[in-house]
């Protein structure tokens, strides 16, 4: 037997799979598709202080190998998401976390005290990389001092496990990681989308309705996966990585660079059963392999010298 278990300072997974903000919805949406208590958590779609209608469509365009999206945050508002969601879901048996954003250090604070207050909610995922958007989180997350000041604020109000999300459109991302850490994160995350854009050459006009957006898919991974591996060399919390995991290979290799766990996105848009794949793909890797823990593939890539 394969032990799955997953410790992340504090946050306790049955398995090393969490589905990423954003293309789960609140859980609830996959559950004709999955047994939702069979994967390690669920990161619901991205939360702000207040209602956000998103952006004008067109807001989502496939590219080779990926997709761009620009929804720009759409959702009810923390007040609906308590009042209407949070009843629902909160009762699901794995780790229900919700992502946090905010235009101001203000709205991230007074969120994710909010949410400090839910029973049932153990960990929030702080997004201050959004590219999607056109104010706020993407000034938090590029730069150490924007980082250092939302970590260190929200820190002072939310007291449970603090995952903090991060830009993959930095220089040198290793920095921005070892800032949340010194500022109080438990974990960080990464990578959030890629920005870009797309062209429909016939009618010459841009693809989506903001000209740029979110790059995410499996065209993004071998980047994601050299950066979890630069930051997890950089930090002592855990890295959880995510950028067009498709498969449990994706999921080991993710994990081999130094992951302690890690999120799928993308995919799940392709296929809604994909985490429990990988989850189950993972141990069959463990079990041909000779690992007892799970846990023991992170950091385990060989490098010959």
């Amino acid at each position: 037997m394969v032990n799955e278990t997953i410790q992340l300072k504090g946050l306790t997974l049955k398995n090393p799979v969490m589905t990423a903000s954003g293309t789960f919805g609140y859980g609830e949406e996959y559950a004709d598709f999955i047994d939702l208590t069979k994967i390690g958590g669920i990161l619901v779609k991205g939360t702000t202080l207040n209602h956000r209608e998103g952006n004008p469509y067109p807001r989502m365009a496939e590219t080779p190998s990926g997709m761009l999206n620009a929804v720009g945050l759409q959702n009810k508002g923390i007040d609906y998401f308590i009042e209407t969601i949070y009843p629902r879901i909160k009762d699901i048996d794995t780790n229900i976390i919700v992502n946090v954003s905010g235009s101001t250090i203000e709205d991230y604070c007074a969120v994710a005290e909010k949410v400090n207050a839910l029973e049932n909610i153990p960990a929030i995922e702080l997004n201050v990389s959004c590219p999607n958007v056109k104010q706020g989180g993407m000034a938090f997350g590029v730069t150490c001092a924007g980082i250092e000041q939302v970590v260190t604020a929200v820190r002072k109000v939310y007291d449970k496990h603090l995952m903090v999300k991060l830009s993959p459109n930095v220089t040198n991302i290793a920095e921005l990681a070892m800032s949340a850490e010194t500022s109080g994160a438990d974990s960080v995350s990464l990578i959030n989308t890629m920005l870009g854009m797309a062209i429909d050459a016939e009618t010459r006009r841009p693809k989506l309705s903001t000209i740029t957006g979110g790059l995410s898919g499996a065209c993004v991974k071998p980047v994601a996966l050299r950066m979890v591996w630069q930051v997890s060399k950089a930090v002592k919390i855990p890295v959880i990585g995510l950028g067009g995991i498709s498969s449990a290979t994706d999921a080991i290799e993710f994990m081999l660079a130094g992951a302690s766990a890690i999120e799928i996105g993308t995919a799940n848009f392709i296929d809604p059963a994909i985490t429990v794949k990988v989850a189950q793909g993972i141990v069959e890797y463990c079990e041909r392999h000779g690992f007892k823990n799970v846990s023991d593939l992170t950091g385990a890539m060989v490098v010959d010298n």
